[in-house]
């Protein structure tokens, strides 16, 4: 019998950072962890950082586990195969929502002879979350994106309130009782998957039963849809060499993250997240993120010295048109290759925006 964890969760909420830093620990109890990331597109910067802290890790692309039901079963399948694992922890994509009825429903009635399906583990970023709130405050009518964040904390069994290093303790436990106030029938811990603070509350959430099984979203698909449409998503490839003996990854991808930090400030435009991996010539690599519209990068990992070429990888979710999200990503680049002295050749810029969910199952709660 083996064990599925799922996570949701806006974008930059941390998911990604969540499930490693949970897998690890995890294996240090005994536990065989295999982890599955997932996403809209193709080529997806969080895998390969997985991927250098943990040998057994799978993908779904192309959408949702909601949309890929199949494609998640048999990646759960193939990592049980092959690694022999006994836990499986899966994130899905920020913009989705509606994964009690779609993906854990079905998981445990078409399967639940073979899975053990844990409590669905919603992972918040207090910041994001004021910052929504702020507005629900000044009496502004709801975003559609503000709509979607709340479908994905009011489904949850396990409200997560990740980054608790980014706030002060007295707005943390505000934030924390907040939230347990308005979510009663929801399990709320806080912690830090960067720092491993507190930690083990997730882990003993997830312990505990489902409480929040039987809900039934009032979800407005159209709506939904509307929400995801408002980003664009991009993930484009670099071939990077340098004019000289070698370059700085990590400066090069920090540069193309701050001008597109500062262009979307400058148009008003929410990033969802930001990420950039660069992988160079002797197989290290960096990688750095971005969650807010004028802040600074994140560095996730430094590369160690610097190298004669490299090969990046850009993942952007940001609510603007995809052009206008092509052309931002193209005038970062050009300042970074002039900054880190490098000439980068690029793949067509593949900015898209998502289609209309479609889930292969939606099931209401037993005895509805």
């Amino acid at each position: 019998m083996i064990t599925f964890i799922p996570l949701t969760g806006f974008l930059g909420a941390g998911k990604t950072t969540t499930m490693t830093a949970a897998a690890l620990a995890l294996q240090e109890q005994g536990r065989k962890v295999a982890v599955i990331t997932n996403d809209q597109g193709v080529e997806l910067v969080d895998t390969k950082l997985v991927r250098s802290k943990l040998d057994s890790v799978a993908e779904v692309t192309g959408g949702c586990f909601c949309c890929k039901f199949e494609d998640l079963v048999e990646a759960i399948v193939a990592l049980v195969a092959s690694d022999s694992v006994d836990t499986v922890i899966a994130e899905a994509v920020g913009s989705c929502t509606d994964l009690q009825a779609t993906v854990v429903r079905p998981l445990r009635q078409y399967y639940g002879d073979d899975m053990v399906v844990a409590p669905l583990t919603t992972v918040v970023d207090p910041l994001r979350h004021l910052a929504f709130a702020r507005a629900a405050e000044r009496g502004e009518p709801e975003s559609d994106l503000s709509y979607l964040f709340r479908q994905q904390v009011t489904e949850a069994d396990v409200i997560a309130v990740n980054k608790l290093d980014t706030i002060t303790a007295d707005r943390a436990e505000q934030l924390l009782a907040s939230l347990r106030t308005s979510n009663p029938k929801a399990t709320v811990v806080g912690y830090s998957a960067t720092t491993g603070a507190h930690l083990e509350t997730l882990l003993d959430a997830w312990q505990a039963p489902a409480t929040n099984e039987d809900v039934v979203l009032d979800i407005d698909y159209d709506r939904y849809a509307a929400a995801e449409a408002q980003l664009a998503w991009m993930n484009q490839e670099l071939d990077l060499t340098a004019a000289g003996n070698g370059f700085d990854a990590t400066a090069w991808a920090r540069t193309v993250l701050q001008e597109l930090s500062a262009w979307a400030a400058e148009h008003d435009a929410v990033i969802g997240h930001a990420k950039i991996t660069v992988e160079t010539a002797d197989g290290d690599f960096a990688k750095l993120s971005l969650t807010e519209s004028g802040a600074q990068p994140t560095l996730d990992r430094a590369a160690a010295a610097a190298a004669p070429a490299g090969r990046a990888v850009v993942n952007a979710r940001v609510a603007c048109e995809p052009d206008a999200l092509d052309a931002a990503v193209t005038e970062a680049v050009k300042a970074a290759d002039l900054a880190a002295a490098v000439t980068s050749s690029a793949t067509t810029p593949v900015s898209f925006k998502p289609s209309y969910p479609r889930p292969v199952h939606r099931l209401a709660p037993a005895g509805a």
